[in-house]
């Protein structure tokens, strides 16, 4: 007998083992002749080599499954086995329905399906496809960071980029950063917490856990991207009506080969004091002649949180404020 040992890396193993490792427990019954023992992150394989040939094969089509998904499932297991020729209780060898891959971004946490849900998210999308640089500009509640993370996290799935950078700067709404208790990081993370909800939606605990970790996922605020150059990096700026003239000059200027960068705002919702002009205002006059850069505008029609919401936005336009 040979051995094999696949290595799971950068997986919840709750959602690719499944409960008490029943999934990889199911392979092991479909192959009776060979011992598959789950250890940790570890799958041993004992056997002859044509059975570790095609459990192996299968292992791989359960991990490329899970790394598009976020989880395998029971009926999983059984499609993979059933292609494989291998007949199982209950098994059809049909592959489970799924949501159409064409609009969907990401297969998130809890069965969350993340895709653009409008006409200018959809307009979002197909910009950051066909541009590195997308200025998405809307009212709140039309999912211009969501989407945006979203796109980000869809490449580095699909290894488009090595990491993704999401920054913001650190402009207080009515409140002053100095009195909040804490370090600088303990004071900007409330900040970014929509950012953080975002990813915990779409990335499995475990796994978002180690991209931080890893500085392959970094959340920071605007002025930690001084002097750096950022390449095979997904950028994301939020909140950017709030940068100045000089603070978006130097993060315009961050882009480093095999880069995209999606910056997000609302012109309606600028923080700075007065007579400080906004940086993605002025960017916007600047920049709109410049070929390779797209401008997607979202409006009150792209709400996508309470409907009271979009009555709200649509109120304060016609009030001129």
């Amino acid at each position: 007998m040979v051995e094999k040992v696949i290595t799971l890396d950068n997986v919840s193993l709750i959602d690719f083992l499944g409960v008490e490792n029943n999934n990889i427990k199911e392979v092991a019954a479909a192959f009776p002749m060979s011992k598959i023992i789950s250890r940790g992150n570890e799958i041993r394989i004992k056997g002859t080599t044509p059975e570790i040939t095609r459990i192996s094969d299968i292992m791989d089509s359960l991990i490329q499954h899970y790394q598009k998904y976020g989880r395998v499932t029971h009926e999983n297991v059984q499609t993979y086995l059933g292609q494989s020729g291998i007949q199982t209780n209950g098994g059809t060898g049909v592959a489970p329905t799924l949501p159409d891959d064409e609009d969907v971004l990401v297969y998130g946490t809890r069965g969350v399906i993340v895709r653009a849900r409008t006409d200018n998210q959809k307009r979002l999308v197909e910009a950051a496809e066909k541009h590195d640089l997308v200025f998405a500009i809307g009212p709140a509640g039309t999912g211009k960071t969501y989407t945006a993370v979203a796109i980000a996290v869809r490449a580095l799935k699909n290894k488009e980029v090595k990491k993704i950078i999401i920054t913001r700067p650190a402009v207080e709404a009515g409140e002053n950063l100095g009195f909040l208790p804490g370090d600088l990081k303990e004071k900007i993370d409330p900040y970014l917490r929509p950012i953080y909800d975002a990813l915990d939606d779409m990335i499995p605990a475990e796994k978002l856990k180690f991209y931080q970790e890893n500085r392959i996922i970094e959340i920071a605020p605007l002025a930690y991207m001084r002097g750096r150059t950022l390449n095979n990096a997904f950028i994301l700026l939020d909140e950017a009506q709030n940068t100045t003239p000089m603070q978006m000059k130097m993060f315009l200027t961050r882009m480093g080969p095999n880069s995209k960068a999606i910056i997000t705002g609302d012109r309606s919702q600028i923080d700075l004091p007065n007579r400080q002009k906004s940086g993605l205002i002025e960017s916007v006059d600047i920049l709109k002649t410049i070929k390779g850069i797209a401008f997607v505008e979202l409006d009150g029609r792209d709400v996508v949180r309470h409907r009271l919401v979009r009555e709200i936005i649509t109120a304060y336009e016609k009030a001129g404020q």
